[in-house]
């Protein structure tokens, strides 16, 4: 049986999901920026600062490896890395998005570098990171569990996994309201300004797709994560997960 993961429309494996959000991100990359920064009003900055606090007792340590996966045109990167006050990793498997951090980690005088890899298929060592984040990508994996399973694989004891993750809202009456606007009206305003109105359909439906919060913890912790641990961010439109090794 296919394991949970992200179900465009039409994609009937694992492969075909993976290859359609690749694409997807790839047409939407240039614009990237600017429709999330609309679409929340902003409020997507301080759900980064707010996870790079949450994360801070490794990011400090002076040895300590850290990998921001799926990590689109860079943003929580640049984060870590003006907390951390070093070289670090960033990661995904969009070449054109990849691009875009390039850029802007060069605007910014960063020191991190970028790596083109499938967060399915990491191409590290076992046990060779102290911390990987990821801020809106995990639910466009293909398959979670083996999501999970890889970046368990590759961090060391003592490590530590942050997922940053559109969720299902606890309040029935607000989750009304908010799926009548992502389902309505995000469509039609993500894709005017990406240019891409299939990509601001599917990106709503995959949160309506993905484990709630308590699901995708209990997820975390049957893949061995210990001590996991979240909390809901903005009216539970938004959770961050943190699990430890």
């Amino acid at each position: 049986m296919r394991a949970a993961g992200t179900t465009p429309e039409g994609a009937q494996t694992e492969q075909e999901a993976s290859r359609w959000v690749r694409s997807m991100f790839g047409r939407v990359a240039p614009r990237y920026d600017l429709a999330n920064h609309l679409l929340s009003a902003n409020i997507d900055v301080r759900w980064r600062n707010h996870t790079v606090r949450k994360v801070r007792d490794i990011l400090v340590r002076p040895e300590a490896r850290v990998m921001d996966l799926a990590c689109g045109t860079g943003d929580l990167l640049i984060a870590l890395e003006r907390q951390a006050g070093r070289q670090l990793i960033g990661s995904d498997f969009c070449h054109p998005m990849l691009e875009a951090a390039g850029q802007k980690l060069r605007r910014a005088s960063m020191l991190s570098t970028l790596l083109e890899a499938d967060g399915l298929s990491l191409p590290l060592r076992d046990g060779s990171l102290d911390l990987i984040t990821i801020a809106f990508g995990f639910r466009n994996f293909s398959n979670y569990l083996a999501g999970l399973a890889e970046m368990r694989r590759v961090l060391r004891k003592g490590g530590a996994l942050a997922i940053l993750e559109f969720t299902q809202p606890p309040n029935k009456a607000f989750a009304s309201l908010y799926n009548w606007y992502t389902r309505r009206i995000l469509p039609i305003v993500g894709g005017a300004i990406s240019g891409d109105r299939e990509a601001y359909k599917y990106l709503p439906e995959s949160v309506r797709k993905f484990p709630e919060a308590p699901g995708l913890a209990d997820m975390m912790r049957d893949s061995g994560f210990e001590r996991v641990e979240w909390e809901y961010l903005t009216f539970g439109i938004v959770a961050l997960h943190i699990g430890r090794i």
